[in-house]
């Protein structure tokens, strides 16, 4: 695989370029702004898939799953940058501000209408974190992520809904949860923290539901889904592992194998 990652001296900003087809997973670790250059990100959560054209900018909510598939376009590589808004920062940021109207319904997800003003200003970050011998400080990036911050809240008024959202994941249904994200290839740790509950309680709570551990659980689960995948949905087997959250194709080939009798290629219709 051929790619370009660059992350900035302050960590606060991403830039990436594949120019082969790339997925990676993981838990929005803070509000994060995305932005993409050419070619297009299939970003797919637990209830719904969506697609970034070269051109948009979509602001994404901390604390939840998301697939993310760059996806290169008539030979030009997948090319985005990502700026991420710390909680200490808009903490800082919104102490000096007067939010804009609230929602009750905090969106997770938004979709920022672009124009010539964000174009510019996205186009000033490529130019800066793909440079080689340029390095951004932290006091640049700040200031850099103050000005995108202010125009994104004059675009969009939903921006201070999805930003204004300090709290921590609560104790939730462990049963629904997991049924609807089994797919996402993250650590237990990381599915006991989006649940509300710390390692030894989730361990509890799961054997108490599902009477077996979270990782055996999760192991059968996704090949049953891998299984429905090739079998119902024609998916190839090199597909569907990564669909249904595995890592290793060769891992999930002798597991399959394992616990069906037979390997994933024999049930391709």
């Amino acid at each position: 695989m051929d790619s370009t990652n660059y992350i900035s001296k302050s960590g606060l900003f991403f830039s990436c370029s594949e120019k082969q087809e790339f997925v990676t997973e993981q838990i929005v670790p803070e509000h994060l702004l995305t932005y993409v250059y050419s070619g297009k990100i299939l970003v797919t959560t637990a209830n719904k898939t969506y697609y970034l054209p070269a051109g948009q900018a979509a602001l994404f909510g901390r604390n939840q799953l998301a697939k993310f598939t760059k996806i290169p376009k008539d030979n030009e590589a997948c090319k985005s940058v990502t700026v991420f808004f710390t909680q200490q920062f808009l903490q800082k940021f919104y102490a000096t501000q007067t939010p804009q109207k609230h929602n009750a319904n905090r969106p997770k997800l938004l979709f920022l209408k672009t124009n010539v003003i964000l174009d510019d200003m996205f186009h000033s970050i490529k130019d800066h974190v793909n440079s080689n011998t340029i390095f951004i400080t932290d006091k640049q990036a700040i200031l850099k992520i103050n000005e995108i911050l202010k125009l994104i809240r004059e675009f969009d008024t939903q921006t201070d809904d999805l930003l204004l959202d300090f709290s921590e994941p609560h104790k939730i249904d462990l049963a629904g949860f997991m049924q609807t994200n089994f797919m996402f290839n993250i650590p237990i740790s990381k599915f006991a923290y989006l649940t509300g509950r710390s390692l030894a309680t989730f361990k509890r709570d799961f054997n108490k539901i599902f009477a077996t551990s979270p990782q055996k659980w999760l192991t059968e689960k996704r090949l049953e889904q891998a299984h429905f995948l090739i079998a119902e949905k024609r998916m190839k087997p090199s597909q569907a592992f990564l669909e249904a959250g595995f890592e290793n194709f060769s891992h999930f080939s002798k597991t399959f194998k394992q616990f069906f009798g037979y390997n994933p290629s024999s049930i391709i219709p």
